[in-house]
């Protein structure tokens, strides 16, 4: 069986300890990931594994013949080949083997049937002939176009030139090439990062029937719990091993964890009072030696470190302001590209609170939506109107570009969140993955990730009621979209999105908006369920047991119809009816406007409350806080007469 297996490693860069007395055994068949916090030593791990980095101690055992690949994050980049001719360059091991085979089949022909060698060299040809058939060699095109096109990759694209594609795209032809390679064990660091939600689809399942061993890294939980059946944890130079998928892994680290922190905060408690006593008796003569005592016994304590990816950060941000029932209307949009038409006279209306996920594969236009409905892209055909009261913030994919200078991450966000929100910058930025001496990272040197991160969090910093989100857990790790999520499920406004993410988009959607592709006239259809409903009414439909009277997505039979009125009378109860609503109308807007002011005049005073010159005097402090509850207690009736009206106006609607 192959294997690899490493005892006692040891690696430091400088005099940081990168791993300590590592043991780790991947052989065939081992379904693993790989977690730990960014900067645990992940990557480099995998590197040693993979024998582009030395260890500086321990010992590498590796059984013979065993083939290792290993896919980096990012920085491939191919060129000077078609893709057809790249993907071909994965069986170059293989055509060393063919060249041996001629080699052979040579040296055979001179020797003689009663030479000794003449049976070794046999029964090596007959070896190396086996190890090129299974190796899928005389498939190889089938098989480059099944992992190319599995991948995202279409028939058109096998004669381009590899330098016309992206970044994204480049990572997926070294992806590809290492899955036509079939190796004996694969080190994939970060895999789905650049792949949409169907290739993951795809590698999920080429990974499950995959015989030989896999260690994974990635931000997908859904992917890694469908994929692994052990999880080991990088964590201040160790290694541990978890049996289970990465759900089982995140259960037992979490009571792990519940321990760790009472005894990190024992801990501290102790290491204040030795503090205090230090302090106390430090100069005191007749102390000096107790307190030397104790500082070397604070010198010698070993420091409880708590993981930093298993931290969770409790954020909170403004609540959205009041809106009406109906926070968005479509009604025949259409946006083409010259002579491709992405969308095609499409009809939406969305509702108060709804979370529509946009799914559809590359290319059907999911994007191109998002920008209409954020008014970013004006050049569509149709209309499109929002709601009373509706306030949009729209994150995009190049949402980094418009992030620059010398301004701090922190005080960029100072400038960014509301006065009281302030005290809470450092948690949020610790959410999102700015830690310790990040925050003082001028804008101009942040990458394209960290600027990413950075305007999801000042946009959800903002009074928004109609949220649109394309991509957001992008360059976000597990915890970090644990909390989004959290976040964006606490959430009382609408929220239209795009994402990749699985479990993401299970957990968040409410509603689901398929866009197709050109091919298929850039139709649309809307499913009344969220992704994981999507998905199954998909399956069904392929099998032919798709049945339109289940479901939540089902039609509803017809209501009966009233009795016949005169034209005259029908007239009139129309009048009737457009008046009620006129006058709901306006009543809605007026209490909107109310309920703005009241939120206005709430967040000032909590922002007064948090003044040193207030908190510091009891009376003023009992003042701002009685005015602040009588704020909050009219802002709660405001909003049940609200609710009042809204619910007026809707059943008002639904009796046309």
């Amino acid at each position: 069986m192959a294997f690899v297996q490493f005892t006692r490693v040891s690696l430091a860069f400088g005099d940081r300890d990168i791993l300590t007395d590592v043991n780790l055994n991947l052989a065939s068949g081992s379904k693993a990931a790989l977690a730990g916090a960014n900067g645990a030593g992940k990557t480099t791990l995998m590197k040693v594994i993979a024998g582009i980095i030395a260890p500086d101690t321990g010992e590498r055992a590796i059984e013979r013949g065993t083939r290792i690949s290993y896919l980096p994050q990012s920085g491939i980049v191919h060129q000077g080949r078609s893709l057809r001719d790249e993907a071909e360059e994965a069986y170059q091991g293989v055509r060393l083997l063919l060249a041996r085979l001629e080699s052979l089949g040579g040296e055979l022909e001179k020797s003689s049937p009663g030479q000794g060698s003449t049976r070794a060299l046999v029964e090596e040809h007959h070896r190396v002939q086996e190890e090129i058939e299974n190796s899928g060699y005389y498939r190889r095109e089938a098989d480059i176009s099944q992992v190319l096109r599995g991948l995202g990759f279409s028939l058109a694209d096998l004669d381009r030139p590899c330098e016309e594609f992206s970044g994204g795209w480049q990572m997926r032809i070294a992806l590809a090439k290492i899955l036509l390679e079939d190796p004996d064990i694969m080190l994939l660091d970060e895999p789905t990062n650049y792949l949409d939600i169907e290739a993951r689809a795809w590698l999920l399942r080429w990974l499950q029937s995959f015989k030989g061993g896999c260690l994974l890294v990635s931000h997908d939980r859904y992917f890694l719990d469908a994929t692994v059946n052990e999880v080991f944890e990088v964590f201040g130079g160790n290694l541990k091993r978890y049996a289970g998928n990465y759900t089982t892994y995140e259960a037992l680290r979490a009571q792990e964890n519940e321990l760790l922190l009472k005894r990190y905060q024992a801990q501290q408690e102790e290491i204040a009072r030795t503090e205090a006593l230090i302090r106390r008796f430090r100069y005191k003569a007749s102390k000096a030696a107790f307190a030397q005592d104790l500082i070397k016994r604070l010198e010698r304590m070993e420091r409880i470190v708590i993981p930093e990816n298993l931290k969770r950060v409790n954020i909170s941000f403004p609540p959205p302001p009041h809106s009406g029932r109906t926070v968005l209307s479509l009604e025949g949009i259409s946006r083409s590209y010259g002579a491709r038409r992405v969308i095609n006279k499409l009809d939406l209306q969305l509702d108060r609170g709804e979370r529509l996920l946009v799914a559809g594969v590359n290319g059907a236009g999911k994007t191109t939506l998002l920008r209409i409905i954020a008014s970013v892209d004006q050049d569509y055909q149709g209309s499109l109107s929002y709601g009373a009261g509706v306030q949009v913030g729209y994150f995009s994919q190049d949402a980094a570009e418009k992030l620059g200078g010398p301004k701090t991450v922190e005080a960029y966000l100072e400038d960014e969140a509301p006065t009281h929100l302030v005290p809470q910058i450092r948690s949020m930025l610790g959410a999102f993955l700015f830690r310790g001496d990040d925050v003082y990272k001028p804008l101009s040197v942040l990458s394209g990730g960290e600027k990413s991160r950075l305007a999801l969090l000042s946009m959800l910093l903002r009074p928004i009621n109609l949220l649109v989100l394309d991509e957001p857990t992008n360059h976000l790790d597990l915890s970090s979209k644990d909390i989004l999520l959290d976040c964006l499920k606490s959430y009382k406004g609408t929220i239209i999105f795009v994402s990749h993410d699985r479990g993401f988009m299970e957990a968040l959607s409410s509603k689901t908006l398929e866009l197709r592709a050109q091919e298929e006239g850039g139709s649309h259809r809307l499913f009344y369920g969220n992704y994981k409903y999507y998905l199954d009414r998909l399956e069904r439909e392929a099998l032919g047991l798709d049945d339109q009277s289940l479901g939540p997505g089902a039609k509803t039979p017809e209501p009966a119809l009233p009795p016949t009125l005169s034209s005259s009378e029908q007239r009139s109860g129309l009048k009737q009816h457009q008046a009620q609503v006129r006058r709901l109308q306006r009543q809605e807007a007026e209490i909107l406007k109310q309920l703005e002011d009241l939120e206005g005049q709430k967040a000032r005073l909590e922002a007064d409350l948090a003044k040193p010159e207030v908190y510091s005097s009891g009376e003023r402090a009992r003042v701002c806080k009685q005015d602040l509850d009588r704020c909050s207690a009219a802002l709660e009736e405001k909003g049940r007469e609200w609710e009042a009206i809204a619910r007026d106006l809707e059943g008002l609607a639904e009796s046309l």
